[in-house]
């Protein structure tokens, strides 16, 4: 269905859909608003003050992956946020079964106001977007992980980039050194992009084999403001970074390599002496779940800069601001 077409499905009056697929989607203003609203929706969380702005709204969610965060932080935010939850898997629907995608999309659309899908190939949630009257959001794909990163780097703000009065300061991010250890995924494509829209320095460091595929994640503007640069050495990539952050060796889909991949990536098990190297004040970011032992020795994750706990809880935070901008844009 082109743009035209599925304009004339919609309601009189109804604004622009906009879908959140990859990081790209957004630009740096959009990412500095994000970024506030959530700091505001977060502080409102931890005083137990309603913050109800999307009453009688309904939230899909369809899982063709399996979840724990992605689940947990979709549907208590959107219960946080007064709307409702429907739960979809491939073994209770029929996308599971042979209904086209794009099928799928007009039905659940109708009866919903947003979509979070966490599939395998972005492909999928591409063609289910095309279709879709309402907002989708990419809860995960192979090729990309927005939502984990807005929650990185707002996590990254609220404790590094803060002004006097404790405010979040968007432009502290810009000129800012981030370095992903381990291997090319979806988290290392979805960086790539972050660096470019928001102008931080993004240094890369994966074994021969496992690099990242630039044609995928590099936007249609390039790096923009910020930079990207790859390393063979993990320890070099880590020295003078402000955060180090890593992934599982093997991510979903890719069981059938382990073995091979924990021999290849035995030189890029974050550790002491790679945070060490790093700026005295660097924090560690994962995404979770880890492998003690394997992508990050346990002292590291376990210890003083490590700030995963915050990060976990801030995928909810970011995703409330998130699900609010794309059903009721900008707010005061």
């Amino acid at each position: 269905m082109n743009a035209q077409a599925l304009a004339s499905t919609l309601p009189k009056g109804a604004p622009p859909v906009r879908h959140y697929l990859q990081f790209a989607d957004f630009t740096a203003d959009e990412y500095h608003y994000l970024f506030t609203r959530a700091a505001l929706i977060k502080q409102k969380f931890k005083t137990f003050t309603k913050h109800h702005t999307l009453v009688d709204r309904t939230l899909a969610m369809i899982f063709e992956k399996a979840s724990t965060r992605t689940r947990v932080s979709f549907e208590a935010g959107m219960y946080q946020l007064g709307g409702s939850v429907v739960h979809l898997t491939t073994g209770d629907s029929q996308l599971g079964r042979s209904e086209p995608i794009e099928d799928s999309a007009k039905v659940i659309s109708r009866m919903t106001d947003i979509v979070m899908i966490r599939t395998f190939e972005q492909t999928k949630i591409e063609r289910f977007a095309a279709n879709s009257r309402v907002p989708v959001i990419n809860g995960l794909t192979n090729e990309f992980h927005p939502c984990q990163i807005l929650a990185d780097l707002f996590t990254l703000l609220e404790h590094r980039g803060t002004d006097a009065n404790g405010q979040l300061d968007p432009n502290y991010l810009r000129g800012k050194t981030v370095t992903w250890v381990g291997d090319g995924n979806n988290m290392a494509n979805t960086w790539l992009q972050a660096a470019a829209t928001l102008g931080f320095h993004l240094r890369v460091s994966t074994p021969s084999g496992y690099e990242v595929d630039e044609k995928v994640a590099v936007t249609p503007r390039g790096m923009g403001a910020g930079s990207y640069r790859t390393y063979s050495n993990p320890l070099e990539a880590c020295a003078g970074a402000d955060l180090v952050t890593t992934d599982v060796w093997t991510s979903m889909g890719f069981e059938a390599e382990n073995e091979a991949r924990r021999t290849a990536f035995a030189a890029w098990c974050v550790d002491a002496k790679m945070m060490a190297v790093a700026k005295p004040d660097a924090l560690f970011m994962h995404c979770l779940p880890a492998h003690r032992g394997e992508e990050v020795e346990a002292d590291v994750i376990d210890g003083p800069q490590s700030v995963v706990w915050d990060e976990a809880e801030n995928r909810m935070h970011v995703q409330k601001a998130l699900m609010e901008y794309l059903l009721l844009g900008r707010q005061s």
